[in-house]
């Protein structure tokens, strides 16, 4: 039955914290999945969420640590000491650890890593804070299942029942030299089904998908996503196995990426939340404000030129904002499809040239469409005919051309290295407008004979 958290819930819970009840505690959430617990403490005070969690199983904690918002661990685990940290950092997998220590103070940091029992773990930790956290060393666990290529199907099964009590998931095993260079892959199928006495060397796959320790992390994401892979091993520029990258952090990877890119076509730079300074979030949000107000000025002043025309047919001033805001949003409709294409890659066999076909066969229907109505309206609410001609044939070539930039733009922008989600959208605005008011007072000069 699926859990829901009222008020009525939290407050029982907070009384039974109150009271100091702690196995009136374990009682009420063992009835609860660790995820439904996380969500309870999100409502709990910082004190309060402290006692909670130290009155449950230490593993049960450590999961519930492990999911919860970085945001929120933060602010959490600041009334921790670092003994207490330590003791849920130990059932950590060594990447959770390492995401959860960067979280912290550079002392409780250290003061963690000397006071974990596991000394394994504390080396895992200790190797993988060298690495950026947007890299794929950044991102991969040191826990994982290996053989080596000179055992027999025995001895692997016999060294994978002590390797598989340190790792969480096993998806397969990886087949390495004496000297710890990745050769390749063997599944868990293979093993169970080989005779005892077979050795690795003739049932590993040795077409093996690997990633560098260098490697951004989205390269790491887009390996994954194409190959539709559940763990990625990761290797030094010697080919040495180090660790494996597992779906759930490439998940997290194509999260804090999708977020990333709404928040740059919406024009706001950097990483931005919504619990941020007033001033952090201005920074992020002004420079490309302050880009489309000064399109919008250069619209306003090309506008201006035409002024005489606006007062001997003032009804055209009425379709102005029909214009702009048609090639506008043709525009980002189109560049978003591009944008996507170049972010999950799956247009990289498509010419520019079959792009614009594409676009333009869509923009043929769509203009068509939007045009012909427009048309009719005008002829309904009684406005000449040659009025209604330069309306929808501008309305019809704006369709077109916004086609054209939102196709052409994201993929010149990606091509010299410029972000394209960040630049697209002010650029093809403020374009899209010159040019659909151009149209539209040039077609008017030449059919109404201004």
């Amino acid at each position: 039955m699926n859990f829901e958290l009222t008020k009525e819930y939290v407050e029982q819970v907070q009384e039974l914290i109150v009271t100091e009840n702690p196995e009136a505690i374990r009682t009420k959430m063992a009835e609860l999945f660790p995820a439904d617990i996380t969500g309870l403490l999100y409502e709990l005070e910082t004190t309060e969420a402290r006692y909670l969690i130290n009155q449950l199983d230490t593993e049960l904690g450590a999961e519930i640590l492990a999911a919860l918002d970085p945001n929120e661990r933060r602010e959490f685990l600041e009334a921790f000491t670092s003994e207490e940290i330590s003791r849920y950092v130990n059932l950590f997998d060594s990447d959770d650890a390492v995401d959860l220590l960067n979280e912290q103070p550079i002392r409780v940091r250290e003061e963690v890593i000397a006071l974990l029992e596991d000394r394994e773990q504390a080396r895992f930790i200790l190797d993988l804070l060298h690495y950026d956290e947007d890299v794929a060393g950044g991102l991969m666990q040191k826990e994982l299942v290996k053989a080596n290529v000179n055992w027999n199907v025995n001895q692997c099964i016999e060294e994978l029942r002590k390797q598989a009590e340190d790792v969480e998931k096993v998806y397969a095993v990886y087949v390495i030299d004496d000297n710890g260079i990745l050769l390749g892959i063997l599944s868990l199928k293979k093993i169970v089904l080989a005779n005892k006495d077979t050795r690795i060397e003739s049932l590993y796959d040795k077409d093996v998908i690997f990633v560098e320790t260098y490697r951004p992390a989205e390269e790491v994401s887009e390996l994954m996503q194409r190959y539709d892979l559940d763990a990625l091993p990761v290797v030094n520029v010697q080919g040495k196995l180090l660790g494996r990258i597992t779906i759930d952090d490439v998940i997290d990877v194509i999260t804090e990426q999708a977020n990333s890119d709404t928040l740059a076509m919406a024009g706001i730079t950097g990483d931005v939340e919504e619990d941020d300074t007033i001033f952090q979030q201005t920074r992020a949000r002004l420079p490309w404000l302050l880009v489309g107000m000064m399109g919008g000025i250069l619209a306003a002043k090309f506008i201006s030129f035409f002024e005489g025309d606006l007062k001997i047919i003032p009804a055209m001033a009425a379709f102005i904002p029909i214009i702009g805001s048609t090639g506008g949003n043709v525009g980002i409709q189109t560049s978003s499809i591009i944008l996507q294409s170049i972010a999950d890659k799956t247009g990289l066999d498509i010419s520019v040239w079959n792009r614009l076909i594409r676009m333009f066969a869509v923009a043929s229907i769509n203009g068509l469409i939007i045009s012909g109505i427009v048309f009719g309206f005008n002829l309904l609410i009684g406005n000449e005919l040659q009025l209604a001609l330069v309306v929808s044939s501008a309305l019809l070539s704006v369709v077109f051309l916004a086609s054209f930039t939102g196709t052409v733009t994201p993929i010149v922008l990606d091509r010299i290295g410029i972000n394209p989600a960040v630049a697209s959208g002010p650029f093809i605005t403020t374009a899209n407008d010159l040019i659909g008011y151009g149209v539209y007072f040039g077609l008017a000069h030449l059919l109404l004979h201004l």
